[in-house]
């Protein structure tokens, strides 16, 4: 099994963090987890759930879920490895800070120790239109080695409602990372006319 790093920032779509996680908790994998102070609260908004809630529901061990402020916590490191960190919602405040090597926060250091180190640092931006600002971060970051994997719903596996359209997303990421998972992301062709 892998351990894994997610990280909930402040923009809207916490829920395709939390699906994540439940995902690769779900699959046996060890997951550490660091939400922002904005990400906390944009989680609490769009879920109408507190946090403490949330934590309790997910079942995460105290030494797994990390302050955001506290840049002495073991992601801080390269020396405590993860198959990958994956920012999901990625705020385009953390992409910014990220790719110009600003470590505002725990999570903005843990992207930029999983690119030193070379592991896959997946990014996961939910926001619309974009500026140039941010379209050069981004290709900054790609150009660095991140996956950037916007929050972008297909619509070719009919969903039915927005858990469908949640866990597309959510399947694409573990996609992206080679974890199994039982979401629909497959695209089986047009039908034969």
């Amino acid at each position: 099994m892998g351990k894994y790093l997610v990280c909930i920032s402040g923009a809207s779509g916490s829920i395709y963090g939390i699906r994540t996680i439940q995902a690769l908790t779900a699959g046996g994998h060890e997951v550490h987890l660091i939400v922002s102070a904005w990400g906390k609260r944009v989680l609490e908004q769009e879920t109408n759930m507190a946090f403490a809630a949330w934590m309790a529901k997910l079942d995460f061990s105290r030494s797994n879920v990390h302050h955001p402020d506290d840049l002495g916590a073991p992601p801080a490191s390269g020396s405590f490895r993860f198959d990958a960190a994956i920012v999901a919602p990625c705020s385009m405040n953390s992409i910014g800070a990220i790719a110009s090597g600003v470590s505002g926060n725990l999570i903005h250091r843990a992207g930029q120790v999983a690119l030193k180190e070379g592991w896959p640092l997946l990014l996961v931006p939910r926001e619309t239109p974009l500026s140039l600002i941010n379209l050069r971060n981004l290709t900054a970051l790609a150009e660095a080695g991140a996956i950037i994997l916007p929050a972008s719903p297909a619509f070719y596996h009919a969903p039915q409602n927005m858990d469908d359209m949640i866990n597309f997303v959510v399947g694409k990421i573990l996609d992206r990372l080679s974890v199994a998972h039982g979401f629909n992301t497959i695209w089986k062709g047009l039908p034969q006319i």
